[in-house]
């Protein structure tokens, strides 16, 4: 099953962050359908400090471009990554408008 891990940093303001986390223990359910509908069949989200860390497991369906089509078409989804820029900035080395960043394997064991 293919893994893609992505990275992305929060504002450094300790009530924003407990905000996002809080937005996270219970997504709506619009959010939860739009991940499952475009293939992803497990997903994580780690922190430390401001940085995340996002564990995506996919299916044979799935593709950056397709889930990218998808939440452009779907208003909920854009209601909520518009909310959560609030809480997001982008990483130094992101292009324009670049959220999440996929991060390269470098080791396995």
């Amino acid at each position: 099953m293919p893994r893609y891990c992505l990275t992305l940093d929060l504002k450094d303001d300790i009530a924003l962050i407990a905000e996002y986390e809080r937005y996270h223990e219970a997504i709506w359910p619009e959010i939860r359908e739009s991940i499952t509908g475009a293939g992803i069949t497990g997903m994580e989200i780690y922190r430390f400090d401001t940085r995340l860390f996002m564990i995506m497991e996919v299916d044979d369906t799935f593709s950056f471009e397709r889930k990218g089509q998808m939440d452009a078409g779907n208003a909920k989804v854009q209601e909520w990554e518009d909310l959560m820029w609030n809480y997001q900035q982008p990483l130094k080395k992101a292009m324009k408008g670049e959220k999440w960043v996929l991060m390269n394997k470098i080791f396995e064991l």
